[in-house]
């Protein structure tokens, strides 16, 4: 009898044939990099280093005077569908998150996160058929606020929003929380189980977890890790976060 005390989450679940997706998200601090150039060509290498089914974006141009969209860019480079969610609506700029997908995206929704008179937030939430019909998975994409108490009033929505939902759902974003046990990653916590957190900001020296991923059911989660690459350290303030799910349970 094999003795597999010793492997990895990795090794047991490729020896028991699991099927995964690669999912990301990253925060593309608007295309401009460390070196202060913006350009969303070298956003677009990154996330083909990447090599996720589906991508979470935020901080992301998507039109006005101010600034093209990168979209249109990231289509071409990476062949993947892309989702606008603006948080930020304006003749003179468009903004917000995005979702970029190779596995057909059937329904589109947006949830507004904005709290009193601070900047507009906001999450992109669509379903994804991950092996056809009637496979969906929910994927929510989002940045929270600076303000504690606006992360808080923030969760609270998105929780409540998860509790209607009658499949998987993946969360993930930039949640802009500082500290570890802050209650923000408390309420989070006591809704998705705990999952790995690895510091993604700022991109040159990480030291804060600001950026995550989870998962409900949690034990769809086979892990997470950051993508720290010399191009991904140049190209945004923020590393992407890179995880694997399983397709189905096993």
């Amino acid at each position: 009898m094999n003795d597999t005390s010793a492997l990895t989450l990795h090794d047991r679940t490729t020896a028991a044939g699991v099927r995964a997706l690669r999912i990301a998200t990253w925060n593309i601090h608007g295309t401009v990099g460390t070196d202060r150039f913006a350009s969303p060509e070298r956003i677009g290498r990154v996330i083909r280093e990447l090599d996720a089914d589906i991508v979470a974006l935020q901080e992301v141009p998507l039109g006005g005077s101010f600034a093209p969209s990168a979209l249109p860019v990231l289509r071409e480079m990476t062949g993947m569908d892309a989702i606008a969610g603006p948080t930020l609506d304006t003749p003179e700029r468009r903004y917000g998150n995005a979702i970029l997908s190779r596995l057909p995206i059937c329904a589109t929704r947006a949830l507004d996160l904005s709290f009193g008179t601070r900047e507009a937030r906001g999450a992109l939430d669509v379903d994804v058929e991950t092996d056809g019909p009637g496979t969906a998975l929910r994927v929510v994409a989002t940045h929270l606020g600076l303000s504690a108490r606006e992360r808080r009033a923030q969760i609270r929505a998105l929780i409540a929003a998860f509790d209607t939902a009658r499949m998987p759902v993946l969360l993930m974003g930039d949640i802009n929380e500082w500290f570890v046990w802050g209650p923000a990653l408390r309420m989070l916590v006591t809704h998705f189980r705990a999952a790995p957190a690895p510091r993604t900001f700022p991109s040159r020296l990480p030291v804060f977890a600001l950026d995550r991923i989870w998962m409900h059911p949690v034990d769809r989660l086979l892990d997470v890790h950051v993508h720290s690459s010399m191009l991904a350290r140049v190209a945004s303030d923020h590393l992407p976060l890179v995880a694997r799910i399983a397709r189905e349970h096993y």
